[in-house]
């Protein structure tokens, strides 16, 4: 049987972490858009990559459900890739919370049913998450386990605990990170490795528009903190995703790997602080 492998979410680094890993398998590709899914199969296709655009939507346990089923139809599932996600600069809380935390807890759930031996898989969280300061240790559990069903039945994600999207991303990206680290137990089981990557300011058509606009003076500082001292490039996350999901990687999992030049160190220990990365204080604390 051919290898597979899944893409959720059509976006620039999600695309350059598959065509690293792809040659020779077939590709699933799946995006909320249909539109989206078809205009980057066909880049690929037109690239030598045998692709097929479909479509998924992370908040609904079902639709998850039926894209395990269309990859189980075109061979056995080594790798999955869940690059989809929403921007806390034009989505609500709300949203942020079921499409980057639920809808990651529920595309491991899933795929780690049916991932295999061998296989791997890669999510793409953000530097965000590591810019969330300390959960009580109940919380962090209670993100990291909770079943996918009841995670946003929580009660520090509720609408009177968290308002600010900025600081609703930071909570879903750091639990999306946990849910990893959780789910590589159950992964093992059957043979296979799960890990994340959260990277810092990438250059994509989405973080153009941000540059571009109200906090482009804070993403600024943000780049001249970098130890490249510019943003990075699609193709640099790509060359981490490969290492990870290939056989140099197979000692890693359970793993979040920070990749965004130091902006994060200049953070917490340095004076980088500004408001667009700096969320409203609000009350997280209930459990």
């Amino acid at each position: 049987m051919s290898d597979v492998v899944v893409v959720i979410g059509t976006g620039s680094i999600g695309q350059a972490i598959a065509r690293r890993i792809s040659a020779g398998k077939r590709v699933l590709l799946a995006d909320l858009q249909r539109d989206n899914a078809e205009s980057v199969a066909r880049a690929m296709g037109d690239a030598g990559f045998d692709v097929r655009p479909t479509t998924v939507d992370v908040t609904a346990r079902e639709s998850v459900d039926e894209l395990v089923r269309q990859a189980e139809a075109l061979g056995n599932i080594t790798r999955v890739i869940h690059a989809a996600g929403v921007s806390p600069s034009s989505a609500s809380p709300a949203l942020i919370f079921k499409v980057d935390l639920y809808g990651t807890a529920a595309v491991l759930e899933a795929f780690g049913n049916v991932i295999a031996r061998g296989g791997s898989g890669l999510v793409v969280s953000s530097q965000a998450g590591h810019r969330l300061s300390a959960l009580k240790p109940d919380q962090t559990r209670a993100l990291a386990t909770t079943p996918s069903d009841e995670l946003l039945e929580l009660a520090m994600l509720q609408p009177e605990q968290v308002s600010d999207p900025l600081l609703a991303y930071q909570i879903a990206k750091h639990g999306s990170s946990l849910r990893v680290q959780a789910e590589a137990v159950r992964w093992a089981r059957r043979g296979a490795r799960v890990n994340a990557i959260s990277p810092g300011i990438v250059v994509t058509p989405l973080s153009r528009r941000e540059l571009s606009g109200p906090h482009s003076q804070d993403y600024q500082r943000m780049i001249e903190a970098c130890a490249a001292g510019r943003p990075g490039t699609p193709d640099e996350i790509a060359s981490l995703g490969a290492l990870l999901m290939g056989p140099e990687g197979q000692f890693i999992s359970g793993s979040d790997f920070l990749i965004d030049g130091g902006v994060t160190a200049a953070y917490w220990y340095g004076d980088l602080k500004v408001d667009s990365i700096t969320p409203t204080k609000q009350n997280a604390d209930s459990s």
